[in-house]
Formats: C-alpha cells, sequence, structure tokens
C-alpha cells in the first residue's frame, strides 16, 4: 500500500466507529442539497445550524504564489479588528459543516477563515462518496505547502482588517493534526485546539514530522480534545503525547471523553456525542480567551 492510499488513524477511526440507526438521518439527496458530504456516511437530520445574522459571511478567494485558493469566512459585521481564527477542515472539503463551525466562531467574536488548502488537485472533496477515493488527494498533500497556505489565510485575513496579533486555530479530523502541525510552525499563533487529531503519522515523506516528533518544537498552546472510544487514535497514545510535551516544558491541556468515538463534535455524523461535543466548544472558546485571541 502506498502512502497516497494509506489509512491514516484519522482514517480508522472515522470508518470503524460503532454502528449507528438509519433512523433520523437525511436522504442522500437532501444531504447533497443542504452542503454536506457524503464520503462520511448518512447525516443526520438534527444538525447544528447557525445562522447569519449580525455576521458578514461567505466565500473568498486567497492568493497562494500563482494562484487562487477558495475559502470560507465569517465574521461579526463592521467589525475590523476581530481576532483571527483559521478553521482547518476535516478530509471532506469544505462543506457545510465546517462552514457553521465558521459561523459559530464569527458569533464569538472571531473572523473566521476556513481555507479550502486541497484545491491544487482540481477535485471538489464535498462530492466524493467514498473515503478510499479521497485518501488519494488528502494524503498526497505536503505539510510545507500544507503551512504555507495557513501563513497566506492568515495574511489574508489581516489585509480584510483581521487582528493577526491575535491567532488562533482550530481543527477537526485530519485538521486536528494540522493544528499540531501549525503550532510548531507558526511564531505568531497564540493558540491551538485540535480535536480528535492524529498525533503518529504512517511513513510518507511528504510529512516529514508526525505532532508527537514535533512535541520539542511546539511554538503556542495547544488544547487537545480526544474521544476514549476512538477506535483510531489510542489513549494510551494520547497520554504519550501529553508526556512528551510536559518534558518538553511545552503549555498543553487535553480532556478525554471516556465514551465519545472520533469525530464526536461532528453533529452532522453518527459519530455525534452532544455533551461531549458542547464541553469540548466550551473548552476551546474558555482556551481562545485564555491565551488573548478571544477577547
Amino acid at each position: 500500500m502506498s502512502f497516497e492510499t494509506t489509512m491514516t488513524s484519522d482514517v480508522v477511526g472515522l470508518t470503524k466507529s460503532a454502528p449507528v440507526s438509519r433512523r433520523g438521518f437525511m436522504s442522500a439527496t437532501a444531504a447533497v442539497a443542504a452542503g454536506y458530504t457524503l464520503a462520511a456516511g448518512p447525516v443526520r437530520a438534527e444538525v447544528v445550524t447557525t445562522d447569519t445574522k449580525g455576521l458578514e459571511a461567505g466565500d473568498a478567494k486567497i492568493k497562494v504564489g500563482s494562484e487562487e485558493m477558495p475559502a470560507y469566512f465569517a465574521r461579526p459585521a463592521g467589525n475590523t479588528k476581530a481576532p483571527v481564527i483559521i478553521v482547518a477542515m476535516e478530509i471532506f472539503g469544505l462543506h457545510e459543516y465546517i462552514k457553521d463551525v465558521t459561523r459559530r466562531l464569527a458569533k464569538l467574536g472571531a473572523l473566521a477563515v476556513a481555507p479550502d488548502y486541497y484545491f491544487r488537485k482540481g477535485v471538489d472533496l464535498t462530492k466524493i462518496a467514498d473515503v478510499k477515493d479521497l485518501l488519494p488527494v488528502v494524503n498526497a498533500k505536503p505539510d510545507a505547502e500544507l503551512l504555507s497556505d495557513l501563513d497566506a489565510s492568515v495574511a489574508w485575513a489581516g489585509s480584510q482588517g483581521g487582528d493577526a496579533t491575535r491567532l488562533g486555530i482550530i481543527g477537526f479530523c485530519r485538521g486536528g493534526r494540522t493544528v499540531w502541525e501549525y503550532a510548531a510552525h507558526s511564531g505568531a499563533l497564540k493558540a491551538g485546539a485540535a480535536f480528535y487529531g492524529t498525533l503518529v503519522d504512517p511513513a510518507n515523506p511528504l510529512w516529514p514530522k508526525s505532532p508527537m516528533q514535533l512535541a520539542p518544537e511546539m511554538k503556542a498552546p495547544v488544547l487537545g480534545l480526544y474521544g476514549g472510544a476512538d477506535t483510531g487514535i489510542p489513549v494510551a497514545q494520547v497520554e504519550q503525547m501529553k508526556a512528551a510535551l510536559e518534558q518538553n516544558k511545552k503549555t498543553a491541556e487535553f480532556k478525554i471523553y471516556p465514551d465519545a468515538p472520533h469525530g464526536f463534535h461532528a453533529d452532522y455524523r453518527g459519530s455525534y456525542r452532544k455533551d461531549a461535543a458542547e464541553d469540548a466548544w466550551k473548552r476551546a472558546e474558555a482556551w481562545f480567551k485564555k491565551y488573548g485571541v478571544l477577547s
């Protein structure tokens, strides 16, 4: 198996979750019409929806080299000095759940930006229905390019009047790994919140160091939010990451929800666990406030 098609721990976690009843889920047609991906499985009918009242929100183009990267943003209307929070998406592309999270952050006072950093492959990940067809695209994303795209997203937010000196990043699934990677890369980052992000990578020449290997290089405090019932990321691995950060005197905090599976915050999936998701979101908000991202 090549690195392009390797089942990473985040993918294992989302494909080997506990079985769920199909009751209470949208039809595939309705899910697509609502802007959700099908690759993650059936979409719950009771998704969390955040309106745009009091917000400016929409699509944007971010200059990256000679190209333009699609993105979705949301911010408080009329606020030109809002703190900047980057939203690092799952492997499923820039679909409605990620856009909704972006609006939730804007309701907290941030200029939130979700960049579509897989765009160069010319494939709309939200339209792919099978996880295995996503892997050659997402596993072939070089970390160096990813980090450069995130830096460009921060610069774009600053050019739009956002306060990039109050910079945060939040990510889910593969985006949780991105949070750890960016925290080791950016000296400008104030804080990160990683929801069930991979900590140990399979061999991939495009990913030089896993989050675990980057523990000595962390430049910003990170909140790690994990599920005790995650079938891809064992609790022992989370504890190992915690120990590595402590050994290197890095600031981090972890919360493990004993009965929560991978993807417990993803309110559109059967893996959603309301209590864990709401508690984790409150902790992330408090974390961003503690380190000066949110006021």
